[in-house]
């Protein structure tokens, strides 16, 4: 293999692959990159044997073929090169000489037939979308991943395609979000399926505002092809999440008693201030709604307390809910609308959030002390 590459193109092929090799692996191949130099450009595939990102890059191949080579000694010499065009050159003993300006390394790779094969998907069950609209789904849920490893199912987000919708939900037994969006699901697309947070982090980070996704699926794996207007791919390839998602319908309150409608802006940096009097062992805000005004209060007695109102319009009787502040903090940073909608029947029933779109949130109260 022969090839001769911009040092900012060979940069960005490895930042969007490397994240998902892991330093403490006991196989060293997972530990490098897989190089497949073809005329024109560079395809860098990372594994960790649960999530798989694959990408290409323009370089020019002087002779075609393939290698692996340590993707972190890699990434941290082209990015200390002074030069900007970089030659590799790769022997059949897997040896890479690179040369770059007037430095030169040889790094010991491995071969690329040791490198785990990608998965096979069929043509049948997969969806188009734009990537747009994906990555403001995931942001208006990711948040609410649960981190609890005893509760596997809920560590990633539940992706559900049916009735010509895609919905994604996550939750983590104290909160959780939901948004849809309508897309032409066929027939045989429909499914369900489990996201784990790995590959959701992954997702959030490579999505861009244009361009589409292709989401395809299997029993066990599932993969997203982002396209962008040029004609590049990137492909993120991640094992499913095992196991029945909870049914979520049940959490979601069938009627509420009180609607006030916040400015999202004002409201977040209410919270946000409030939060700054909370403890660990004291980690609640409580929220007082009364005419025309919500009165938002922290007291913890090892910090101090603090209290805030906002003009509200708001007619219905005095009432006093109280509630993690963090969780209703996500949930507001996650929404770019100018209005949100707070909705709730009593102190000690879920509070819920909702916006002029398809998104809605439920965050369950805490015990006023």
């Amino acid at each position: 293999m022969n090839l001769t590459i911009a040092k900012d193109q060979l940069l960005n092929g490895l930042q969007s692959v490397q994240n998902v090799v892991s330093t403490r692996t006991t196989l060293p191949i997972l530990s490098n990159v897989l190089l497949r130099a073809e005329s024109k450009h560079l395809e860098l595939t990372a594994t960790d044997l649960d999530v798989t990102i694959t990408c290409s890059v323009e370089g020019t191949a002087k002779k075609s073929g393939a290698t692996t080579l340590p993707v972190k000694k890699l990434f941290g010499i082209a990015r200390e090169l002074a030069s900007s065009e970089i030659d590799l050159e790769v022997d059949d003993k897997n040896v890479c000489t690179l040369r770059s300006g007037s430095s030169f390394f040889k790094i010991r790779g491995l071969g690329a037939e040791e490198f785990p094969p990608l998965p096979k998907f069929k043509e049948d069950k997969k969806i188009l979308m734009p990537q747009e609209k994906v990555k403001g789904m995931l942001k208006k849920t990711s948040f609410a991943i649960s981190t609890d490893e005893s509760r596997y199912v809920l560590n990633g987000i539940f992706f559900s395609l049916k009735e010509h919708k895609l919905t994604m939900v996550a939750t983590d037994g104290r909160r959780l979000a939901l948004v849809d969006e309508e897309v032409d699901v066929a027939a045989n697309s429909q499914g369900e399926f489990i996201v784990p947070a790995k590959a959701v982090n992954e997702l959030n980070r490579l999505l861009q505002d244009e361009g589409e996704v292709e989401i395809k699926f299997s029993d066990n794996q599932a993969a997203f092809t982002l396209k962008d207007d040029k004609g590049n791919a990137t492909l993120v390839i991640t094992k499913l999440i095992e196991g029945n998602y909870p049914n979520y319908r049940q959490v979601i309150p069938a009627e509420t008693k009180e609607r006030v409608t916040l400015m999202r802006d004002e409201f977040l940096h209410a919270l946000r201030r409030a939060e700054l009097m909370t403890s660990e062992k004291q980690n609640s805000v409580k929220l007082t709604f009364s005419k025309n005004n919500l009165a938002i209060t922290a007291n913890s007695p090892d910090v101090g307390e603090a209290r805030e109102s906002i003009a509200i319009n708001y007619k219905g009787k005095e009432m006093a809910v109280a509630f993690n502040p963090g969780y209703v903090i996500e949930p507001l940073n996650a929404l770019t609308t100018d209005e949100v909608f707070f909705e709730f029947i009593d102190e000690l029933s879920p509070g819920v959030l909702k916006i002029n779109g398809p998104f809605l949130y439920v965050v369950m109260p805490m015990r006023l002390s």
